[in-house]
């Protein structure tokens, strides 16, 4: 695997909410796991073809990510995902999204759906007020307990 495919790899991990990516092609194999969210690190590279220096090549990508300041606290109550899944803002990809930014809600009202293990569940608001930031983008995958929207 050539060092920009590993770059383009890891920026794609660190633009997403996945921690952990592993690939495997014919040339060889990749692990590329989050650290404390800001920081990638190649943690194993394989390769099954002879390599000039596989430890090298992948040195200059680990020390070339940027280590970004911790991201400012949200203001307001979070709405969490309740499970590891898909996160989808509408019902169907033509339909209206349940909820806009500056939207009234009302507790127990659907705001989105997290598809799991080909189930839709819809999540539902658990605070009444304005939803004031979407925190995942649509068809992004989320983790249990990562925030999905912040209501005031």
């Amino acid at each position: 695997m050539d060092l920009r495919k590993l770059k383009t790899l890891i920026d794609l991990v660190s633009e997403s909410n996945i921690s952990e990516l592993e690939i495997t092609e014919a040339d060889g194999k990749v692990r590329i796991v989050k650290q404390d969210g800001s920081a990638m690190v190649p943690m194993t590279q394989v390769m099954q073809a002879p390599m000039a220096a596989p430890a090298v090549a992948a040195a200059p990508v680990a020390t070339a990510a940027p280590v970004a300041a911790a991201p400012a606290e949200e203001v307001g109550h979070k709405v969490k995902s309740p499970m590891v899944g898909t996160f989808y803002r509408s019902s169907s990809p033509n339909a209206k999204p349940f909820v806009e930014v500056g939207q009234s809600i009302k507790e127990g009202e659907a705001i989105c759906i997290i598809e799991a293990m080909k189930i839709m569940n819809e999540i539902e608001a658990d605070k009444t007020g304005t939803v004031t930031k979407i925190l995942v983008e649509n068809g992004q995958p989320v983790e249990f307990g990562q925030a999905l929207f912040i209501i005031e």
